[in-house]
């Protein structure tokens, strides 16, 4: 396929770039660094700097979504939230009027979004039919879904990727906390009851490469691991994995003072399954915790 890729540069696109090359596929990444991507993705790579870059003349097999500004980079002042929703909502709405006026359309647009689309649920099993509400997450979620959902109109086919938390080296949320576990100053947050719903990056970079072969799938998939965990099960693995005390619990009211606004990203409670990948056929390498951890920190 002739494929279009944002987010190249970002941990899961340098993850996805070199196994869709091994796979044949003729990528173009948009990036407005060009000069980062051969160092992140690999030599002889097409790249649009612009989106206006793209002339009608030019077709793509297929479209994959993955931009965004690091969602936990700095606090959620005004200006951060404005480039948050430019670089999700904005963007992906350019995509599709690019998409629309394109002389042959691509057949599929996998685009990105996040299971903050189902805000604080509590202990409530979250499948792809469960809708959500809540804050600045929420809203930024489903306004990026609903700009996505509008290349259907176009004939073409969109599955929105609703990500939870990836594991995976050398980038990721993990790598935020590593430092401080390795130091034995690790522990849970807030009272520790809130869900984690994680994924393995290997696993993130399958379920995509599923959907973009598949020709039946079509809508919202949560991008989860099928056993979701508390966060004061997360800490426990992640301490038993460094061989490490995790005794030095972070209390929410701390962590809403340090963090603002952004503290609900680690205080809101989303207990997602993947239903709709698994009654699809997908099949996960790492299901459970333990040895996602394991991979990881080898």
């Amino acid at each position: 396929m002739r494929i279009l890729l944002t987010g190249a540069t970002g941990f899961i696109g340098r993850a996805l770039c070199p196994v869709l090359r091994r796979q044949g596929h003729e990528l173009t990444v948009f990036a407005r660094h060009p000069e980062r991507v051969e160092s992140t993705c690999g030599p002889d790579i097409a790249t649009l700097r612009s989106l206006a870059e793209w002339s009608p003349e030019h077709s793509f097999d297929a479209v994959i979504n993955l931009a965004g500004e690091p969602i936990m980079a700095h606090r959620w002042s005004s200006t951060r939230k404005q480039a948050l929703w430019d670089s999700r909502v904005t963007l992906t709405g350019q995509l599709v009027d690019c998409m629309a006026r394109a002389h042959r359309k691509p057949t599929t647009f996998i685009s990105g979004s996040a299971i903050g689309v189902y805000g604080d649920q509590g202990d409530l099993e979250l499948d792809e039919n469960c809708t959500g509400a809540g804050g600045f997450g929420y809203q930024l979620c489903a306004a990026w879904e609903q700009a996505a959902m509008q290349a259907e109109a176009l004939g073409i086919r969109v599955c929105l990727l609703r990500t939870g938390l990836v594991i995976g080296k050398n980038g990721g949320f993990l790598k935020r906390m590593l430092l401080p576990f390795r130091l034995g100053l690790g522990g849970r947050i807030g009272d520790g009851r809130q869900w984690m719903s994680w994924i393995h990056l290997a696993d993130h970079v399958a379920m995509t490469r599923f959907l973009l072969d598949s020709s039946e799938g079509h809508g919202a998939f949560n991008v989860t691991a099928p056993h979701p965990v508390t966060n004061a099960e997360f800490t426990r693995e992640l301490a038993k994995a460094l061989k490490r005390p995790a005794v030095l619990p972070i209390p929410a009211w701390l962590l809403k003072l340090g963090a603002g606004e952004m503290a609900e990203l680690l205080l809101e409670s989303q207990k997602v399954l993947p239903r709709k990948a698994l009654a699809n056929g997908f099949e996960f390498t790492y299901a459970t915790l333990e040895p996602a951890l394991h991979d990881v920190l080898a």
